[in-house]
């Protein structure tokens, strides 16, 4: 090997690390994209040929590894807390009031950050270079994501300077920015896959996959807003992060230094309107003490440490005109009111539609096409119309009609008809091409027969071309039948390997649970714990049939009422339901609980828990499942009728929600031994 070889791959090294720097760092890069490439490739092929001079923190070592059985979990050397927080400013003032009353004739000087909302993580540095990341978990242990935060190019593998702490604990933000997860929705979708809710769900979901090579596809960002574990660190949280920077560790941008808690609050407004310029998802501010000094002596209580707060944005709203009121059909025919808006920006995205909830709502509010709204959205929450500016309506706006209650379905012009709880308009035709497409979605759903690539799109499509009638229908399906309506012009954006692997998830679906069958099969008011209580109770398709005759035998169950009980007749009685029950037994679905199925002694029995955040075990589809075996009820939100919320990982509103109510939460760990598991 000659001297030249190395001193090159040396110089490439350190040049490709201050390209890097001047990019995701400072946002000033000196160079193209195109050349940069040149300079990788070249390194590459120069690493290549030299195999004796690979180094793990060399820029090419980003790239992920090969993919892992599952993520290990280890202890945080110190506690990831969780942060109270706050919703107003009085609130605020009376955070700032507490903290002079525990130091008082101090001086006291806060810095606001924006709070990302993303995945908290610790990086863990010795002697300079990187050797763990792990989530937040509990905020006692973390998963072990090293593999998969090795790609981020904002975690330098190495820091930048030539002096560093033995061992330092770098905290931070990983997110997915705004235009990469509509980016990454936009061709979930396209590839008929569930699409994520938003940017914090999807950094969530990708910072977990198990193959680091997918995981670096996703374009994670990072943002380091602490340090920990830092023998002789500065005196002041800002001096800290100018430190994290010149070791080549972004910062957020918007951070700033306040010594009148006036002045801060002053400007929380304005931080709110200028979050739309960020490419990240934030939900509001972090305050905390600059003084180090400071924080260590407030310390902290169990849950959260008494020098930072956040402070969270309420929902956000903005004014639009309402162009026109549509009418969309649900799975069981139900039909909805739907706003269709002005563009305007809300929330970091550009709304278009909103929710008017039902008829009776929408005439409540006197709601018409051509008035001026306003239209709000909280987090993941779907836009609604929460208020009509009738004073604004003059001229064809003033005179603006009513709009009626259909009794016609706006797709198929079957009687609409209002259902007994008189809330709800109904197309009563089963047959009707919108509930069909809707049923079709749920049946295919990842909580009922999780049939993986069909979505929306390829659904409608194949409705339209006349290749589903029915749900029954998906298991006649080939891949010949396929390529045939795509030939004709039929289907569109499926090609050969979406084909092939459609038919084998098709396929897969014949063996989900009788329960998941049961829900899948969008009885009315049966979801997916009235049909594990009717699975658990009746054990087959037959005998539940046969029990549906006389309403008290349903009703006789647990859980079960009159509504549900008539539900379940008049689905059993009708000519409909019967030809779908016997197609599936045909297809091959599993419609009885297997005999060698054993039954968990029901230790949860009668309670409700609430599942939030990322555990450091269990997928949320895992623990949910546990609870339900043991004869618990996982709820999706929390009330006051909640018994448990077991938080996790960037636990949000929810484990916020359950604190304000009183409600238990528990960690994992204590979850486990609450049913006497262990891992």
């Amino acid at each position: 090997m000659s001297q030249s070889a190395k001193d090159r791959i040396l110089r490439l090294r350190a040049d490709l690390d201050h390209h890097n720097r001047l990019y995701y760092v400072e946002a000033a890069p000196e160079i193209s994209d195109q050349e940069y490439d040149r300079l990788y490739r070249e390194l590459l092929d120069l690493e290549a040929a030299h195999p004796e001079l690979a180094d793990p923190d060399s820029p090419t070592q980003r790239v992920g590894g090969a993919p892992q059985d599952a993520f290990s979990s280890a202890a945080h050397e110190l506690p990831m807390l969780s942060i109270d927080n706050t919703y107003s400013p009085d609130e605020v003032r009376e955070f700032d009031a507490r903290v002079r009353k525990l130091l008082p004739d101090e001086k006291i000087q806060y810095v606001v950050e924006p709070k990302i909302d993303g995945l908290s993580m610790s990086l863990r540095y010795e002697s300079g270079r990187l050797v763990r990341g792990l989530t937040r978990g509990d905020g006692q242990t973390g998963d072990d994501v090293t593999a998969n935060i090795r790609p981020l190019h904002d975690v330098p593998l190495k820091l930048h300077g030539k002096s560093f702490p033995d061992a330092v604990l770098i905290r931070g933000e990983v997110y997915l920015p705004i235009s990469t997860f509509e980016k990454l929705n936009a061709a979930r979708e396209k590839d008929g896959l569930p699409l994520f809710a938003n940017p914090r769900n999807a950094a969530a979901g990708s910072l977990k996959l198990l193959d680091p090579k997918e995981s670096a596809k996703r374009s994670l960002r990072f943002y380091a807003y602490s340090v920990a574990l830092w023998k002789d660190r500065p005196d002041t949280h800002r001096a800290c992060l100018d430190q994290l920077k010149a070791w080549g560790l972004p910062q957020a941008p918007g951070i700033d230094l306040y010594d009148d808690i006036d002045q801060l609050i002053a400007s929380i407004d304005q931080r709110r309107q200028n979050q739309s310029q960020f490419d990240f998802a934030t939900d509001g501010l972090v305050i905390k003490l600059n003084s180090l000094d400071q924080q260590d002596r407030l310390g902290a209580t169990s849950k959260a440490p008494r020098w930072c707060i956040a402070y969270k944005f309420a929902a956000e709203r903005a004014e639009t005109r309402l162009l026109k009121i549509s009418v969309q059909v649900g799975k069981t025919g139900t039909l909805t009111p739907v706003a269709n808006l002005e563009p305007v920006q809300l929330a970091g995205t550009t709304v278009a539609r909103a929710s008017l909830h039902n008829f009776d709502e929408l005439a409540r509010k006197d709601i018409r096409e051509g008035d001026l709204v306003v239209v709000e959205k909280a987090g993941e929450i779907i836009p609604q119309v929460v208020e009509v500016r009738k004073d604004a309506r003059h001229g064809h706006h003033g005179h603006a009609e009513k709009f009626p209650v259909p009794n016609k379905c706006p797709v198929c012009q079957a009687d609409a008809v209002r259902d007994p709880e008189g809330v709800y308009i109904r197309c009563i035709n089963p047959a009707c091409p919108a509930q069909l497409k809707e049923r079709l979605r749920y049946f295919a759903g990842r909580d009922q027969m999780d049939i993986e690539g069909l979505g929306e799109a390829l659904a409608n499509q194949l409705v339209d071309a006349g290749l589903v009638h029915s749900p029954v229908d998906l298991y006649s399906l080939t891949a010949e039948s396929l390529t045939q309506a795509k030939e004709a012009g039929k289907l569109e954006r499926i090609g050969e390997l979406s084909t092939k692997n459609l038919i084998a998830a098709i396929a897969d679906s014949k063996s989900r649970s009788f329960d998941r069958v049961l829900a899948a099969i969008n009885i009315r008011h049966v979801g997916g714990h009235i049909a594990e209580l009717l699975a658990a109770a009746f054990g087959s398709i037959d005998a539940l049939s046969a029990a549906s005759a006389d309403p008290a035998q349903i009703e006789a169950v647990p859980g079960l009422g009159e509504t549900i009980a008539l539900s379940l007749r008049d689905f059993f009685a009708s000519p409909s339901g019967q030809k779908l029950i016997e197609g599936l037994r045909q297809a091959g679905v599993q419609l009885k609980v297997p005999a060698h199925q054993k039954k968990e002694p029901q230790l949860l029995a009668g309670k409700t828990l609430v599942v939030t955040g990322t555990l450091p075990n269990f997928t949320r589809p895992e623990i949910e499942a546990l609870i339900k075996s043991l004869g618990g009820r996982a709820a999706g939100s929390v009330s006051k009728k909640t018994d448990y919320v077991i938080a996790g990982d960037e636990a949000g509103s929810k484990l916020d929600k359950a604190r304000q109510l009183g409600v238990k939460t528990l960690t994992e760990s204590q979850f486990l031994q609450l049913i006497g598991r262990k891992l």
